[in-house]
């Protein structure tokens, strides 16, 4: 494909990868509304999100597997379509229980869209070429995941439209997408014969990750970090997991190639996308509710609030891409882009009730900008090592781990967010002599409608100064990434889109 061939279809690329990345986000704001309308309880909330977020997490390595075993394209073309089914059923859902569901199946589709987009990018352009193209793919991406919120605030503040059109509003953009792609997407026939799918390590891979990320979504609420529930669940997912890399290690067609995460460049470079997983997915949601229960301002102006992350990693993931594309460097660029990111969360750590919007603005800006220099070069890196045979499995594997850290740090940061809160909250009530109850402590939280005015500004420093706390632990868990990359050897991005040596050779030399 020339480069005029290779941008039709990447607008069509670009245009699903948007409505499907912004799916994951976009009801965020929307959820109390969306609640309150279908009678659903707390539990079911927190489940609108979560559902979604394990059915991507834990089918990422599946799809990217399949993509390098059957066609490309028609993979894709069925995963837009499953979307599209999913979004309109979730928009009609008439209670709790079936939004949930069908939110899954939306996020099934979720995971697939976002690997695939990333395999034929790699199967279309070389690694060094890939640079600027990855870098509109990581705006995109990122972009989707802090803006989401917006757009949610905003549909849902709009009377003539409500909560539902947070799911219908994807369903023109993806038939768009689809008409776009069967007419601009062509790429070489890959199938291959005689192909063995690894069905056990499948399932044992989407059981024991969803096992695990069901224990961190409530641990710490609904039982305790010290009790049988923590033992079933924790354990038992442990046991499946070591039960899928006996079974990798054994197949013909392993769903994750563990030869490829074992050698030293995708294993650090692994490692330095989990921080940034955090940083995509708590930046996003903990300071939406920061500005929203802090400071006072609704959906929409909380969404307008973090346009300085988007800012950031607009311009500095494309900025960065085409650099990497006249270079063929990239491990200069993610270090950079990681240092400033740490920078930022330590900027946000400082943050309490009263800081300067400009200040904070700053901050967000610094956290936007190491995103889009380190998010999909940490990938390229990756699918550099790997022959194109591999390049699908290669590329689900970091993003897997990539969307793995992102849930699992926000659902700790949100458990350590909450103790913080609950610390602060009790503090100040008591300091302003308000008895504190069993009833009392069950009302702190992000509903302040229905408290008297003075406790509710209490709550609302409470949450202001205890937001920073979270920051710091995310600046700590940066600092392990830029470990991390420091370690990377210097490469520079091959020209071809292939390896140009024997996989057996590429492994030697890469380990």
């Amino acid at each position: 494909m020339n480069h005029r061939q290779v941008l039709e279809s990447l607008s069509g690329l670009l245009l699903v990868l948007f409505v499907a990345m912004i799916s994951g986000t976009v009801v965020s704001v929307a959820l109390p509304q969306i609640i309150g309308a279908l009678n659903g309880t707390q539990s079911q909330f927190t489940w609108v999100i979560t559902a979604s977020l394990l059915a991507s997490t834990a089918s990422t390595p599946i799809w990217g597997k399949l993509a390098d075993l059957f066609d490309k394209k028609l993979l894709l073309q069925i995963s837009i379509v499953l979307f599209t089914v999913a979004s309109l059923a979730c928009g009609f859902a008439q209670n709790a229980g079936q939004l949930i569901a069908f939110r899954a199946v939306q996020g099934l589709a979720m995971g697939a869209v976002q690997i695939l987009a990333q395999v034929i990018i790699a199967a279309m352009i070389s690694p060094k070429e890939r640079g600027r193209y990855n870098g509109y793919l990581g705006a995109v991406m990122a972009v989707a995941t802090v803006g989401g919120p917006l757009l949610g605030g905003l549909l849902t503040d709009t009377s003539w439209l409500g909560w539902r059109w947070c799911f219908f509003i994807a369903v023109p953009f993806t038939a768009v997408a689809l008409v776009l792609l069967a007419k601009t997407l062509h790429l070489p026939d890959t199938r291959r014969t005689g192909v063995s799918i690894d069905y056990w390590g499948a399932t044992l891979i989407a059981t024991g990750v969803s096992v695990l990320l069901i224990w961190v979504t409530f641990v710490g609420n609904s039982f305790a970090w010290l009790s049988w529930q923590t033992a079933a669940m924790a354990g038992g997912g442990v046991v499946l997991l070591a039960l899928a890399t006996w079974v990798e290690t054994r197949v013909k067609e392993p769903v994750v190639p563990l030869h490829v995460i074992r050698r030293r460049t995708p294993a650090l470079a692994i490692l330095a996308s989990l921080a940034v997983g955090m940083a995509m997915f708590g930046g996003s949601v903990f300071l939406g509710q920061y500005f929203q229960t802090s400071r006072g301002f609704g959906p929409t102006e909380a969404g307008l609030l973090t346009i300085p992350m988007m800012a950031g990693v607009l311009l500095s993931s494309t900025i960065s891409g085409r650099m990497v594309s006249r270079t063929g460097r990239t491990k200069p660029y993610i270090m950079v882009g990681l240092i400033v990111l740490t920078a930022g969360f330590l900027g946000l750590s400082t943050i309490d009730h009263a800081t300067s919007l400009v200040l904070i603005s700053l901050y967000m800006l610094l956290v936007g900008i190491g995103v889009g220099m380190s998010m999909q070069n940490l990938v390229l890196v990756v699918q550099n090592t790997v022959p194109l045979r591999e390049i699908g499995a290669a590329s689900g594997a970091i993003t897997f781990f990539r969307s793995l850290g992102g849930t699992v740090g926000v659902s700790v940061l949100g458990a350590i967010l909450a103790n913080q809160v609950t610390a602060n909250a009790l503090e100040g009530l008591a300091k302003a002599g308000v008895p504190v109850t069993g009833a009392t402590t069950g009302k702190i939280g992000p509903n302040l409608g229905s408290l008297p005015e003075p406790i509710q500004e209490i709550i609302k420093v409470a949450y202001g100064d205890a937001t920073g706390h979270i920051f710091l632990v995310s600046a700590g868990i940066a600092v392990v990434g830029i470990i991390a990359a420091a370690f990377l050897k210097p490469a520079t991005l091959r020209d071809s889109l292939d390896l140009p040596s024997e996989p057996k050779q590429e492994a030697t030399a890469s380990a």
